[in-house]
């Protein structure tokens, strides 16, 4: 699997990650010291925890899709923000609005640090 070479790349390098339903193609596109929210409200961080949330959302079955809506870089960091979803046999499983913050690594590819897969959503109050 491909890593991310640009922060742009970042959303398609993670739905084929996620397509694979292989957890660890899908943590390499990841900091696991970072953070990611796997539903509305729920923070999930430290590698274990976040292992796990990962291993949730590759269980749900069909294919994800990430249009990516718009990305800002400065330097080494960027963010994202996000229209999702998972889809199998014609029917949405899934699908949200989210807000990624992506930070460029020692080997020049990128990865996200913050997930929050829901954080776009007009109802989300912080």
């Amino acid at each position: 699997m491909k890593s991310a070479k640009t922060p742009q790349e970042v959303h398609a390098v993670l739905a084929a990650a996620f397509n694979t339903k292989d957890v660890n193609v899908v943590m390499n596109v990841y900091d696991a010291n970072g953070i990611i929210f796997p539903e509305p409200g729920k923070e999930v961080s430290g590698r274990a925890q976040f292992e796990e949330a990962v291993k949730s959302i590759c269980a749900v079955p069909g294919v994800m899709e990430i249009k990516t809506v718009y990305c800002l870089q400065s330097g080494d960091v960027a963010v994202g923000r996000s229209e999702w979803s998972v889809t199998d046999n014609g029917k949405t499983q899934v699908a949200a609005k989210g807000i990624e913050l992506m930070k460029q690594q020692p080997d020049g590819s990128w990865k996200i640090i913050i997930d929050h897969a829901f954080g776009a959503e007009a109802n989300l109050v912080a």
